[in-house]
């Protein structure tokens, strides 16, 4: 008996054991079950959670450099700005927040929705821009629903601030929201979607220099978004500034000399390669460019036929009619085909096979030597000269000036501009060189372009006897307390290798141009500095006959060039209006008033002092020259001509 009761004890004992243990069995696995439930397919949902009750990171954006001008002018600083932002992970419902936000401030929900897709990967605590530039009433209106807004932050940015609207814009350039295309390129690694980066210009081509570094503050909340403590901070490091060459003072007049005109200009120190204006008009707003460029803004610009987004200084390619005649003079020169006492009779025209090619004077400018055929640009003289070399000795000539081939400024997108030759046009077009095609790369036609910044830097070495400068815009770099970083300096890029005596017969020429009876550029002329100077105007297109278009876009480009003081030269300035027809009347005006901003900055003494009026100053009785065709037609049988 005391055995089968043992027997059944132990048996229940077991059905009791068994029974615990599988009810132990089925807490544990359910304990399991919800340990995985929550570390692993709810694992990113509670981190973020836990994060969200814990830290927030608060961007602090770096103040971009200044720019200054040579004298210390500030032409770009900072100012503040609003942008709108969203933290992640304090989002429960993405479309209720964006459409809220959309009926609160009337912005574009798909771009925000879209700036919000695009910064996905990134970590969820750190905020997402979903507008810039928002204004102070957009401000108010979060504050006032800020309950209603969770995960919504207000970051104050800074933003380019410029002196003037308008002034050296395409020099300055202007900044924009970073792009998705930027954040992919080496450089960008440090950047996050809704940073400012130059898009053009100074601002572009320095963007290392001028950017800085971001700085944050990483701080404890609570689950009510109050700040607890800060966990961690760094500073932003402020860009450095930027000192250009130029002299906003000659930059500002040579603006208003064009008015409404579409052109460029460009002025360079003569013994360094300085740039001290650097002009291309019309301008723009580079203000506008930092937020959401209003559709009609921008659709004005694109439908302006001035092309004011353009940097004509620098991309701009034109023929350079008669300006270059000082090329092609000097290479007769060297060659030995003219000399100082050289001349030719201009009867108005000059005949080449079947082709007659026209000098502007269609009555001829009769006996006609070197410095005569500067004075008063008789195409004659130079279409003869032009016949005597060949074309490749007239390219070599523009080549040993670096013309053809980038000078290689600071700016992004340099023109190079071309100098034909024959072997040039055999690659090019498969087709050998004609014999005539010669006379109107002679003066300065045909297949010849040069842009502004290319003609100035001609001049600039004409004028010092052949050193080639490299064209710079930046002087010098400098930390936030002023302490140079970098300095540029002079730089010789080459040597248009020509006997002084061959400049010395060219410059008097050009003198003549300015200051002599009958010469083409009278109004470039100034009471206390001998200018010497030389006009151009080249053809847009070709036209037969005696027939002209008066059309804006088929108007011919007026030209031209010129150095000061001719005794000891310091400034050379180039100046090209688009269809502005005659150089003399056109051009050389307001390179005069470049020249006069240039001296009047250089001695103030003189700003007061009584300067002879223009109208008793110039020659307005003095003919214009006539140019030239542009399009290259072989056989060909009239040389078209248009005025200086």
């Amino acid at each position: 008996m005391k055995e089968r009761r043992f027997v059944r004890e132990l048996l229940e004992s077991k059905q009791r054991v068994l029974a615990l243990s599988f009810v132990v069995g089925v807490v544990f696995l359910f304990l399991v079950i919800r340990l995985w439930h929550l570390q692993i397919l709810n694992a990113d949902d509670y981190h973020a959670m836990s994060e969200n009750n814990r830290l927030r990171f608060v961007p602090v954006a770096a103040s971009r450099g200044d720019i200054l001008d040579r004298t210390g002018t500030v032409l770009v600083s900072n100012r503040p700005s609003f942008s709108l932002a969203v933290i992640p992970q304090e989002v429960k419902d993405k479309e209720a927040l964006l459409t809220l936000l959309s009926d609160l401030l009337g912005l574009d929900r798909a771009e925000m929705a879209e700036r919000w897709e695009k910064s996905k990967g990134r970590a969820k605590y750190y905020p997402i821009v979903l507008a810039s530039n928002i204004t102070r009433d957009h401000v108010e209106i979060v504050e006032e629903n800020r309950l209603r807004l969770p995960g919504i932050e207000i970051e104050m940015k800074p933003v380019r601030e410029y002196a003037s609207s308008q002034l050296a814009a395409h020099l300055l350039g202007y900044i924009g929201e970073v792009s998705e295309k930027e954040l992919d390129l080496t450089g960008f690694e440090d950047y996050n979607p809704g940073d400012y980066v130059g898009k053009n210009g100074i601002e572009r081509a320095l963007e290392k220099e001028l950017h800085g570094g971001d700085g944050g503050r990483q701080l404890e909340v609570d689950a009510r978004g109050r700040v607890l403590r800060t966990v961690s901070e760094s500073y932003p490091t402020v860009g450095n500034s930027v000192i250009l060459t130029i002299d906003a003072a000659v930059q500002k007049q040579a603006e208003h000399a064009f008015g409404d005109q579409a052109g460029a200009a460009v002025a360079m120190d003569v013994t360094n390669g300085e740039i001290l204006a650097f002009v291309s008009n019309p301008g723009f707003d580079p203000s506008l460019f930092s937020g959401k460029l209003p559709a009609d803004v921008w659709q004005g610009y694109l439908d302006d036929k001035r092309h004011p987004l353009e940097n004509k200084a620098l991309s701009g390619q034109y023929p350079p009619g008669s300006t270059f005649k000082m090329i092609t003079a000097l290479a007769g020169l060297q060659d030995n085909i003219i000399n100082e006492s050289t001349s030719i009779n201009c009867s108005g025209s000059y005949d080449l096979g079947t082709s007659t090619f026209r000098c502007w004077n269609k009555n001829g400018h009769g006996t006609t030597n070197l410095r005569k055929s500067l004075r008063e640009s008789c195409d004659v003289f130079y279409y003869q000269l032009g016949e005597k070399m060949g074309v490749d000795k007239i390219a070599a000539a523009a080549r040993a000036f670096k013309l053809g081939s980038p000078l290689g400024v600071e700016l992004l997108n340099e023109k190079s501009g071309l100098i034909p030759t024959t072997e040039w046009k055999l690659k090019r077009f498969g087709k050998r060189w004609f014999h005539g095609e010669t006379l109107p790369v002679a003066i300065g036609q045909g297949a010849v372009i040069l842009t502004p910044i290319q003609l100035a830097s001609m001049t600039a070495t004409i004028a010092n006897d052949g050193t080639i400068f490299r064209p710079h815009l930046v002087k010098r770099i400098v930390d936030t307390d002023g302490k140079t970083l970098r300095e540029t300096k002079a730089e010789i890029i080459g040597t248009a290798s020509f006997p002084k005596e061959s400049f010395r017969l060219v410059k008097q020429g050009m003198l003549d141009v300015v200051n002599a009876p009958g010469g083409t550029g009278g109004a470039a002329r100034q009471y206390d500095v001998k200018v010497a100077g030389k006009t151009g105007t080249s053809q847009v297109i070709k036209m037969g006959g005696s027939k002209k278009s008066t059309a804006y876009q088929f108007r011919d480009h007026a030209l031209f060039v010129a150095f000061a003081p001719f005794e000891k030269p310091e400034i050379a300035v180039a100046v090209v209006i688009e269809h502005g027809e005659h150089g003399g009347a056109s051009a050389a005006p307001i390179a005069g008033r470049i020249l006069r901003a240039y001296f009047d900055g250089k001695k103030p003494a003189r700003k007061n002092a009584a300067a002879p009026s223009q109208e008793e100053d110039e020659d307005t009785d003095e003919p214009d020259e006539k140019r030239g065709p542009t399009v290259m037609k072989v056989p060909r049988t009239n040389g078209d001509a248009v005025h200086d």
